[in-house]
């Protein structure tokens, strides 16, 4: 068995979903719990209720379309559901879930085309023909997620229903735009890194030549420009290899470069690559939050210019978080760079856990930094997409609640890779990994405590190597093997050679004590203020923890006087500055703004990952600075 990325020409490969058992009290492992006893079947529901499903009976009925429930891409989010069923299927074995799986694909397939071709909004009585509307039409993207739903269910041992559904499918795409077919790529990116994946677990280079032909498409003014959607938004200004970061809408410019990497990591193009890493280096540096958020505009959903991070107006769209990770894992397979496995667990404990509220059947869309009043509760009927300061329990584009699903059920893939030399430690999560010739048990309360305990069960019988992430942020980790005393390692890359043999341990200690983190100066909106972090987890103040009397921006923090640490949070010291009304009718004046009779005040931080769990607040990460 193997996860969701298996290029064919690295050295380093993930390890497979059954590979990786992660304990269900831990931090990753409750979580997946929830996901798969509660997620699932939540998301599975609403689709049914909301008539999603019951497009593909329309279609396979050959009744004429009147009025169609869903967006014209609500068949993605079957096929996300899919694969997340596939995934978690293949981790843990549920006769229910494998029912529910079976009879959903069987519905699929009945909607089917004689020549592969599948879409309930498109190319039947009552629809707009096929491909008419290359720019929203959002056709080849739906396939894209048919066909990751496909790898899936063939990477967990079942070449079945599914698998030639979406054969069919890629055949039908790559019939009607190949080199001689229609000269246009979707505008919503998908369908290429979907394409290069297929590619590799079907053995079919014809998916990675359709892959390629549609990147070398893209950037060319192909797609027609839509009324407030530049070609930008679209990914269509600037051709792939001479981007300088990723622009537009960062759901879509975060699939293509996945894309791209997967072709150019295929085809052995290293211009495409260097394009990538170079896009994914100037994002990172001026386009991405303090959570490992993408995405700072509501209008566009998208990335805004260099700097431009507001925190309130912050959009950080979860699908965005996930495929940032989508990317990040693909650089990390190519390079070995600790760079991305770092940004990695910034993402997934920031925004992809901050996403599901704790049982699993309420999400955030977008992921703001700063919420300025507490929102109101969310209906229990279908709500918008970027309503401020609740999870709700389904949107009219319900992209993420599915994005959550299947990334969560494939966590395990991201814990560790092997290579020929040994194996590699990147995610720190309770339980169990077995790949390489090694068994590993791993022991931590991670990230609320510091501690991880990996004790070899079973190991190659020559020397090889276990390598221990050390994040960027751990500057002062210690790591001691076999009861020897701890020495110092710097971020990066811990390695251990040797023979190992049963019952070798290797404890690693992580600093998490609370730490201030500064924003770079150029970005305006948050000058003059500071962020708390512990561990891997940002934290946040949230009014819930404040007296009654006391309002949210009227806090200052006083970072002189330092940080403790509580439970999994910390606390600060601050100041209640209330500022003098400004002498006129707008709120500015000739002079300085004074703060009257500062108090001093204990200030409460709690993980981020949690905000709005205790009902509707306000909530802050940036905090002035007093003085």
């Amino acid at each position: 068995m193997a996860g969701p990325v298996e290029p064919a020409t690295t050295t380093r490969h993930g390890v497979g979903v059954a590979d990786v058992s992660l304990c269900p009290s831990g931090f990753w492992g409750s979580r997946q719990t929830v996901n798969a006893t509660a997620t699932l079947r939540h998301c599975l529901e609403w689709m049914e209720r909301l008539g999603w499903i019951e497009n593909f009976d329309r279609v396979a009925s050959g009744e004429t379309t009147v009025t169609r429930p869903g967006w014209q891409f609500s068949d993605s989010e079957i096929y996300k559901l899919l694969e997340a069923m596939a995934w978690e299927l293949g981790r843990s074995p549920d006769p229910s879930l494998a029912a529910a799986f079976e009879a959903l694909v069987e519905r699929i397939g009945a909607a089917q085309d004689d020549d592969g071709y599948l879409n309930t909004a498109h190319g039947h009585p009552g629809l707009p023909s096929r491909y008419s509307d290359m720019a929203m039409g959002h056709e080849l993207y739906n396939t894209g997620h048919l066909l990751q739903a496909a790898v899936a269910r063939l990477r967990t041992g079942h070449d079945d229903g599914l698998v030639h559904i979406a054969r069919r499918a890629a055949d039908q795409v790559c019939a009607e735009f190949g080199a001689h077919g229609r000269e246009s790529v979707c505008g919503h990116p998908e369908i290429e890194v979907a394409l290069v994946e297929a590619g590799r677990a079907f053995s079919e280079p014809r998916y990675f030549e359709q892959a390629r032909v549609f990147i070398e498409r893209r950037g060319h003014g192909t797609l027609p420009v839509r009324p407030l959607l530049s070609a930008e938004y679209f990914q269509d200004d600037i051709p792939v290899r001479k981007a300088n970061a990723l622009r537009g809408h960062a759901v879509r410019a975060l699939y293509l470069a996945a894309g791209a990497l997967d072709v150019a990591t295929e085809t052995d193009d290293q211009e495409l690559t260097e394009a990538v890493t170079r896009q994914w280096e100037n994002t990172v540096a001026r386009r991405t939050y303090l959570t490992g958020g993408m995405g700072s505009r509501h209008q566009d959903e998208g990335f805004g210019d260099d700097w431009e991070l507001p925190a309130d107006r912050a959009y950080c769209e979860t699908c965005a978080g996930v495929g940032s990770v989508m990317l990040a894992w693909r650089l990390y397979l190519v390079t070995g760079d600790s760079r991305y496995p770092d940004l990695i667990e910034r993402t997934l404990f920031n925004v992809v856990a901050t996403s599901p509220s704790e049982d699993g059947r309420s999400f955030f869309y977008a992921n703001p930094l700063h919420q300025r009043e507490p929102g109101a509760v969310a209906s229990d009927g279908v709500n918008t997409r970027a309503e401020g300061g609740v999870r709700a329990p389904w949107f009219d584009v319900s992209c993420c609640p599915t994005n959550v699903a299947r990334t969560i059920s494939s966590l395990g893939s991201y814990v560790a890779s092997v290579d020929d030399r040994g194996i590699s430690v990147l995610q720190y999560a309770a339980g169990e990994i077995r790949a390489g010739g090694f068994v590993l048990q791993v022991e931590t309360q991670y990230p609320d405590e510091g501690t991880v305990r990996v004790r070899v069960l079973a190991a190659p019988a020559s020397e090889s190597r276990l390598r221990l992430r050390i994040p960027g942020w751990a500057a002062t980790a210690t790591l001691a093997v076999n009861g020897d005393d701890a020495v110092s390692v710097a971020p990066g890359w811990a390695d251990i050679r040797r023979t190992f043999e049963r019952n070798d341990e290797v404890i690693l200690e992580l600093p998490l004590a609370p730490r201030l983190t500064w924003p770079d100066s150029r970005i305006d909106a948050v000058r003059d203020t500071v962020a708390v972090e512990r561990g891997p987890l940002v934290l946040c103040v949230e009014s819930t923890d404040l007296p009654t009397d006391v309002r949210i921006e009227e806090l200052r923090l006083q970072p002189d006087l330092g940080l403790s640490a509580h439970a999994d949070g910390a606390h600060a010291h601050g100041t209640i500055a209330v500022q003098t009304p400004a002498a006129g009718p707008l709120p500015f004046g000739p002079t300085k703004p004074h703060f009257s009779d500062p108090k001093r005040v204990e200030i409460t931080f709690v993980p981020y990952h949690r905000w709005a769990e205790r009902g509707p607040a306000a909530m802050r990460i940036f905090l002035p600075v007093a003085g």
